[in-house]
């Protein structure tokens, strides 16, 4: 079990997978060839590309589960997921971790597991067994949860774990086709009848308290850290998967409890099936299996609303001293929310590809000119505030004319030249390409799915390329000017002592002024 700390869109081209090499070096050339272009004065007008298309099914269930196929029977291997509209965005103070402490839980054994063993002390004759694990009372559940001759099958179930991110927690497994009751039984199991054995959530507890070890432990978690505290300053545990140390040590059966009855309900869930699946068997099972577990009366977002993250007042800028190399450089603002502004985000994304290409006018002028080894810039969708985000690796001695020129350029993102029609219409290829390279990995497109049925509702993604496609100049400016240019922002440095002495950046060099 893993803490996600990679998002769905990472920033520029470090998201892009090394698999994608070959299709990326082409567009690459495209884009190249673009950038050298000048617009001409009255472009010729061109057929507008045609967006392509996701081919998921989904229902929802009466109890409100929602169920999402998507099917591709190129070999027998089939990847069931489980995802909960649940993650820090969840988390007041009292509670910032324990969504991910949660996810831990999952694997840890449930009521189901606990009748399975009864029913083997019961077929050895092992009476002694069967009244030491007190299964009188725990066999009082069979009628509820039904058949679990399943588990005998369950190292079949070959490949499963989970993640937490800020608005979403996730859990997976892959096996064989002839497995899929098998594994849609052990996920039903494991999401509605856990039992939080007290000295299994003490070594959990133990196991999430390493991972904060292991990320306190690396200095480039204090950049991140440090953007999101001042960034989202009046509730930072929002935008905190980890957690703090403090709270996951607090962590009780109760508090568990409480997360699961208020997030953990079919009417707050979806159930994701990619593979060698066959849609209507998969809503048939869905329903057989999932279909008796009760929905929450009230939908837990309109009971416990999510914050509002109050805008920033003024640009900030912070420096932290770590035992590093070079000088890291994270500037952030706050971007669009979904719901609230759609049409920027998608504004958001393409403006973030046609950056990150090689040959664009901004990595020309950051990284080409030797200012910074690398730059990016790029959006992260989500429900609630979505930051945006540029980030350099630069020297001591190039810090301040690095942050000048990213000054520079961000004042020019509007002008009618900074790229052309070319490269805008490149970067919606691109991003097009890297969905149906994502797709040839299904068990990993599952978690795709999931993102953004949990983020944005799965309407949003079934209409996103479509929406891509449609995005022109004046929707990236709007973005720009909207939530960019003049706005206040937080801009961290993350260097050493003797380069913080070196490159004597001012608060006045971090924030453009």
């Amino acid at each position: 079990m893993r803490i996600t700390t990679v998002r769905k869109r990472h920033f520029g081209d470090l998201y892009v997978k090394k698999s994608l090499g070959l299709i990326l070096v082409l567009l690459s050339l495209l884009v190249s060839q673009a950038a050298a272009q000048k617009p001409a004065a009255k472009p010729a007008k061109t057929p507008a590309k045609k967006s392509i298309e996701v081919p998921f099914v989904n229902k929802t269930l009466k109890n409100g589960l929602e169920v999402i196929v998507l099917p591709d029977s190129s070999i027998p291997l089939v990847n069931v997921e489980l995802a909960v509209r649940n993650g820090s965005f969840t988390e007041t103070p009292d509670l910032n971790g324990l969504s991910h402490l949660y996810e831990h839980m999952f694997f840890k054994p449930n009521k189901a597991i606990s009748i399975y063993r009864c029913e083997l002390a019961q077929e050895v004759n092992r009476f002694d067994i069967y009244a030491q694990e007190g299964c009188a009372e725990k066999m009082k559940l069979k009628s509820l949860i039904g058949n679990v001759s399943y588990l005998q099958d369950a190292d079949q179930l070959t490949f499963s774990n989970a993640s937490t991110r800020e608005e979403v927690v996730n859990y997976f497994l892959s096996t064989t086709s002839q497995n899929l009751r098998s594994a849609l039984k052990y996920m039903n199991d494991g999401i509605r009848f856990p039992t939080f054995d007290a000295q299994d959530l003490q070594n959990e507890i133990k196991v999430v308290i390493g991972e904060v070890d292991r990320n306190e432990s690396n200095p480039f978690f204090y950049l991140d850290q440090t953007l999101k505290e001042n960034l989202f300053y009046k509730y930072p545990t929002r935008k905190n998967p980890l957690g703090s140390r403090e709270t996951i040590m607090s962590a009780t059966t109760e508090k568990m409890r409480l997360i699961q009855s208020r997030y953990y309900v079919p009417n707050n869930t979806v159930l994701v099936v990619t593979g060698d699946a066959d849609p209507a068997e998969v809503f048939k099972l869905a329903e057989e299996i999932f279909g008796s577990w009760e929905r929450r009366e009230k939908d837990p977002f309109k009971e416990f609303p999510l914050v509002e993250h109050p805008p920033l007042e003024k640009s900030k800028a912070v420096i932290v001293e770590q035992p590093v190399q070079n000088v890291l450089i994270d500037i952030g603002w706050h971007g669009p929310s979904i719901g609230k502004d759609d049409a920027a985000t998608y504004a958001a994304d393409v403006f973030s590809y046609i950056l990150s290409q090689p040959d664009s006018r901004f990595q020309r002028a950051m990284v080409d000119s030797g200012l910074t080894a690398g730059t990016s810039i790029g959006y992260y969708t989500q429900r609630n505030v979505g930051p945006i985000q540029v980030l350099m690796i630069t020297t001591p001695d190039k810090a301040k004319a690095a942050l000048a020129e990213i000054y520079k350029q961000i004042a020019l993102f509007d002008k009618p030249d900074y790229f052309t029609d070319a490269e805008l219409e490149s970067a919606k290829t691109i991003l097009e390409s890297r969905d149906l390279f994502e797709r040839e990995k299904l068990s990993e497109y599952a978690h795709t799915l999931s993102f953004w049925w949990s983020s944005t509702g799965i309407d949003y993604f079934r209409g996103y390329y479509a929406k891509l496609r449609a995005v022109d100049r004046k929707e990236t400016n709007r973005y720009v000017r909207t939530y960019i240019q003049n706005k206040p922002h937080v801009a961290i440095a993350l260097m050493s002592p003797n380069s913080k002495a070196a490159a004597k950046l001012t608060d006045e060099d971090l924030i453009g002024k």
